[in-house]
């Protein structure tokens, strides 16, 4: 019976590691991070998928060590997994913050930066084109499978991030500028048709002002902007919809070359 005990407490520091930096994951990655999922029922799906993983990872021998149960010894390196799997988290999440950046931006020069709404996933008010483009950006996200690649990447950085090791090289750093600066990219590009069509209309609504003095352009020009504004977002819905895909596809290779590489071989 000592036996017995002493081989399941061999296994407990490990697994509760390994259910750490899965639960990382539900900090800032995509869904897992967000208010509609219950908290109970997240803790109940991280821990299940930790011990799923773990036996994965023994399987393969990539399970962490046995480690100190002691809380002073335990806590730096629990706190060091959940970063670990909030950073994956995060990098997963950055294509969906560009696309609320572009819808942000888009909403506001329409003149719906009044009119918001609780966006459940966000946990915090947005307006209607913010909240459409992050639901677009996040349909895209579970359709080419984002979920499966977060997992997928928790898994694989176990091949050379040690249970209680952060990361001190500067990939994560390289790999964090780039994808904040092509987010911030995405989310102009997201935006520069509206915003020049909104342009356009403004110059040509003082134009009319300044020929028809009697006409109320303030009461004709903000439906006509969002008139505008819904049409060329509809008119663009498709090649929104690629650009949202491509970088969706870009970011989670990203991640996965990341998760995959040890170190020594690239970033």
């Amino acid at each position: 019976m000592t036996d017995v005990v002493r081989s399941i407490e061999a296994h407990v520091g490990p697994v509760m590691l390994v259910i750490m930096r899965i639960g990382g994951l539900a900090v800032f990655g995509p869904i897992l991070s967000g208010s509609m999922i219950p908290g109970r029922v997240r803790v109940m799906l991280v821990v299940l998928a930790g011990f799923g993983a773990y036996g994965l990872l023994s399987s393969n021998g990539l399970a962490p060590t046995a480690v100190s149960m002691e809380p002073l010894s335990l806590l730096p390196l629990a706190a060091g997994e959940v970063a670990i799997g909030a950073l994956i988290g995060f990098i997963a999440a950055i294509p969906l913050l560009a696309l609320r950046s572009g819808g942000l931006i888009c909403g506001q020069q329409m003149g719906l930066g009044f009119a918001r709404f609780y966006n459940p996933t966000a946990g915090e008010e947005t307006d209607v084109i913010e909240q459409l483009f992050y639901f677009l950006g996040l349909a895209g996200f579970i359709l080419i499978g984002g979920l499966e690649a977060m997992f997928i990447a928790v898994l694989h950085s176990f091949e050379y991030i040690n249970a209680g090791i952060f990361l001190t090289d500067n990939g994560v750093t390289d790999i964090m500028l780039g994808l904040l600066l092509s987010s911030l990219e995405i989310g102009l590009r997201v935006a520069l048709p509206l915003l020049g069509v909104i342009f356009l209309e403004t110059v040509a609504m003082g134009f009319v002002s300044k020929t028809v003095p009697q006409l109320n352009v303030l009461s004709l020009g903000f439906p006509l902007r969002i008139m505008v504004g819904l049409g060329v977002v509809i008119a663009g819905l498709a090649v929104i919809d690629q650009v949202a895909m491509d970088y969706l596809g870009s970011a989670l290779d990203t991640l996965h070359d990341w998760a995959t590489v040890p170190r020594g071989e690239g970033g």
